[in-house]
Order: structure tokens, then C-alpha cells, then sequence
């Protein structure tokens, strides 16, 4: 982007290719139309999903010379370069435009240009765009914010929304919403009970239907399943989120015959209105599970060893809902599988998918392989997964451990000096002070570590005085 405000003939130049987009000769009959029936004809094609046919009438105007455009005709085209199989040239070029006719400095074009960059994945650029901006507002906080969320940034998310209060911006719900994201991504409970805190006091925010899903979906993931089923309990109003959030919420604290007992609930609930033939409104009409509800529902059963009720469940799934399985339900399938202790049936339903399955997946096995001790089998998914990532240390870390484990000590020597590379740290990370601070192992970044490492060492004191000893028995490398 910044390329744009340096060089004016580079500009010409990128305004001027925005004619090479491909001439469809009915574009024509558009080329007189007054800037506000051309936005009219314009939002008819972003609204049909058509944003190719947006872009070439915008072209058929452009040539006609500015008169037959606004601000409006520039802020729908940009958002016809942001969808999904939109190319970012499209995008510059519009930028370019922008530029050129003097129309930058109005915020929401700025904010739909930070919209852009972000969906284009160039978060410096969609940044640059917001720090331009000389009177922000809400809208373009929230822009910014959800750009660092959707790319897997909620650190710097929720670091922004903290500097957005102190420049004495409100959030609205949308933001809200955005944050709490942030917040469950994060692991954040104290935020996130600030966030509901505030929500509780604001007027009219509780009616919000996406913010309490939200809500429910930042409480389950942050470990308190309690307030997120009691936030569950008291909506009158749900809808297939609400559900799956709850659902998902039980799965993942391993409390799978509540998870499954909601969906029986919900499975009911739709059973007894289809019997009912009356006229439903949006307080009473179906709720139909989607295919994350699904994963939901697999998980809880992975949880519990259900074997036959997941094999159920996921022939229910085309069967009584018309939805085709993904590769995460036969992941999670592959999962009770291996739980079950069930490696051949595991490897066979592999073998079976209909779709291939990916690196995820007979990874998964091999886990289970090296639990079990079952070495033939798990060396024949090592060279599956050998075929699809070569380059993984941690599936040849992982059949060492199995060798070792089985006394293969040739074997585990053998693999271990095949390993080129060390496996990236993970990374862990503890809210302190509403603030999340990220580390790994031997992690000599932090400006605090030496009194992390008195506090460790003050720790381990202590556990050793009431007779702690580790266990080194079951240590394998890592």
C-alpha cells in the first residue's frame, strides 16, 4: 500500500490497469447511469454475489470519468474486493482511485480499506491504515480488532481494545462481541468477566443474541463451564449457536452425557414443533444442528467411549439432517476409535474415507499406536504420514518414544538420528492482571524471568520438603 503515496506515475499507472479487467459487452448498458442508480445497480450485484459483475460496471463508469461515481459507488466496489476469491490487485487499484480523486480522508473509506488489507492477510498495511485515521471511531476500532483476531492475534486484539477506552471510545455490542472472541482464543477469564461486567451495566446490551453466545462461548472455553451453562439456562431466546457453543462447552470439559443430553434436548424440541403443524415464529421455530453442533456431539462421545453412538450420530448427520461430514467429524471419529482402543478398525475406517484424510488424522492414530505399543501398525502410519509431510520431527520423536517404551533400543537410535531439526517450542501462556503473557520452555525473553525463576525454584523447594519426588520412569524424549 504505501507504494501508493510515493510515486504519482505509479498511481496513474495502477488506475489506469484497473481497464484490463475482462470486458463483458453488456457492462455498456450501465455507462450513463447517474451515480446513485449506478450504486443501486452496484450493491444488486454485491447482494446477488456477483462481485466480478460489480467490478466491471464500476470499470464502465470509471471510463466514462468521475462524475458518474461518489464516495458510496467507491465503498461498495471495495467491498466487492473483499470477498473471497477477490484478487488484491483489484483492491490497489481501487485504493488508487481513492487516492486520486481525494476521498482518503473519509473514515469509512479508511475503515473499509483497513476491511480490505485484512482480508488480503496484510495486517502492517490495514495497521497503517487505521493509524492514519485522525478522528477514530467506533467502527474503525472495530475494524482493526477483528483484523488481529481473525489472523490469530488476540493478544494484540484485546492490547488494542484496551487502548481504545483509553481514548475514551465505548465499545458497542459488535465490539464486545469481537473481544470476547479475543478473550476465549486467549483464555482470558478475568477480561472476559470484565467484558460481561460491563455488558451487565450497559443498557439494552443483554438482548444482543450474538453477544451472549459470545459470552457462553468465552466461559466454556475459559474453563468455567458453570456460568456458561447458567448464561445458557436464562436466554429465552437460542439459536444453533447458542446450542453448539453449550454443546462444544460440555465436550471440551469432558462432561460428555451433559453435551449429549442437550442435544437429545434439542433433537426433541425440534421432533415435538414438526408434530405441532402450527406456524412457527423465531421463538419457537427449528433449530437445526449444523455440522460444528456435530463435532460437538462426536467430541462428547469420544469423551465417554460411546463407539456405537458415535457411529450413529454420524450416519445421522446425511441421513436425518442432509449434511455431508467433514474431515473434523471423521477426525473425531478416528479418535473414539483410537480411545477405544479399537487401532484396526481406526486404520480401516482411514482407509474408507471418502475424502483424504489429512497429516490431523493418521496422527492421531499414531498417537494411539504408541500408546498401546503397537509398533507394526504404527510404522505403517508413520510412512503414511511420511508421504504427506516428510519434514514433521515430531512423528519420528513420536515412534522413538514407541521404541524405546518396548525396549527397541536399536531402533530408537537408529530413528533418533534420522531427526535433522528440533520440534518449535509450544507456546503457554497465564493471564495476570487482565493481561496475558505468552512463554515456552527456557524462555529468556521475559524483562521478568529471573523473578519467575526465584519463585520455580521457591516451589520446588517446597514441594521436596513435603516429599515430592518426580517420577522418571515414564520420562521418554521429547
Amino acid at each position: 500500500m504505501r507504494f501508493l503515496n510515493r510515486s504519482p506515475s505509479i498511481l496513474t499507472s495502477v488506475t489506469t490497469n484497473l481497464l484490463a479487467i475482462t470486458y463483458q459487452p453488456k457492462t455498456h448498458l450501465h455507462s450513463h447511469l447517474t451515480p446513485q442508480k449506478a450504486n443501486t445497480a452496484l450493491k444488486g450485484f454485491i447482494k446477488s454475489n456477483s462481485p466480478t459483475n460489480a467490478l466491471l460496471l464500476f470499470r464502465s463508469l470509471w471510463r466514462k470519468g468521475s462524475s458518474s461515481i461518489n464516495s458510496f459507488s467507491l465503498l461498495i466496489v471495495l467491498k466487492a474486493c473483499t470477498t473471497r476469491n477477490s484478487s488484491a490487485i483489484h483492491g490497489k487499484q481501487i485504493h488508487a482511485i481513492i487516492i486520486k480523486l481525494g476521498l482518503i480522508p473519509i473514515i469509512f473509506i479508511r475503515t473499509i480499506l483497513i476491511n480490505f488489507y485484512s482480508v488480503m492477510g496484510n495486517l502492517g498495511d490495514a495497521h497503517q491504515m487505521f493509524d492514519e485515521i485522525s478522528e477514530r471511531n467506533i467502527v474503525s476500532w472495530t475494524a482493526l480488532i477483528s483484523a488481529y483476531v481473525n489472523h490469530g492475534k488476540p493478544s494484540k486484539a484485546l492490547k488494542l481494545f484496551r487502548c481504545m477506552q483509553m481514548e475514551d471510545v465505548e465499545p458497542d455490542q459488535v465490539t464486545v462481541t469481537v473481544a470476547l472472541s479475543a478473550c476465549a482464543d486467549l483464555g482470558a477469564l478475568d477480561m472476559g468477566e470484565w467484558i460481561h461486567a460491563y455488558v451487565c451495566r450497559k443498557q439494552g446490551f443483554e438482548t444482543d443474541l450474538c453477544m451472549n453466545n459470545a459470552l457462553i462461548n468465552m466461559y466454556a472455553k475459559c474453563g468455567d463451564i458453570e456460568s456458561a451453562r447458567r448464561l445458557f439456562d436464562k436466554m429465552g431466546k437460542r439459536d444453533v449457536t447458542t446450542w453448539t457453543s453449550m454443546i462444544v462447552g460440555h465436550a471440551l470439559h469432558g462432561q460428555a452425557q451433559e453435551g449429549l443430553r442437550l442435544f437429545a434436548e434439542m433433537e426433541d424440541m425440534n421432533k415435538n414443533m414438526r408434530k405441532s403443524k402450527e406456524n412457527c415464529d423465531h421463538k419457537s421455530g427449528l433449530i437445526l444442528p449444523n455440522d460444528i453442533t456435530f463435532v460437538g456431539v462426536l467430541m462428547a462421545c469420544t469423551h465417554a467411549g460411546l463407539v456405537e453412538e458415535g457411529w450413529r450420530h454420524l450416519k445421522s448427520m446425511s441421513k436425518n439432517y442432509g449434511l455431508k461430514p467433514r474431515i473434523s467429524h471423521f477426525g473425531c471419529m478416528v479418535d473414539l476409535l483410537c480411545r477405544a482402543g479399537l487401532l484396526n478398525e481406526a486404520y480401516t475406517f482411514i482407509a474408507d474415507m471418502p475424502i483424504r484424510p489429512n497429516t490431523v488424522v493418521w496422527r492421531t492414530l499414531l498417537s494411539a499406536c504408541s500408546l498401546h505399543g503397537n509398533i507394526e501398525l504404527g510404522e505403517d502410519v508413520q510412512q503414511k504420514l511420511l508421504e504427506l509431510e516428510p519434514s514433521h520431527v515430531g512423528d519420528d520423536v513420536i515412534m522413538s518414544n514407541t521404541y524405546a517404551a518396548s525396549g527397541m533400543w536399536d531402533k530408537k537410535l537408529m530413528v533418533r538420528d534420522q531427526i535433522k531439526q528440533r520440534r518449535a517450542p509450544g507456546c503457554s501462556s497465564i493471564e495476570v492482571g487482565s493481561e496475558v503473557h505468552e512463554f515456552v520452555a527456557t524462555d529468556k525473553g521475559s524483562p521478568l524471568r529471573r523473578q519467575i525463576y526465584e519463585v520455580l525454584e521457591s516451589l520446588i523447594k517446597t514441594m521436596k520438603a513435603f516429599g515430592y519426588a518426580p517420577e522418571l520412569s515414564s520420562l521418554t524424549e521429547n
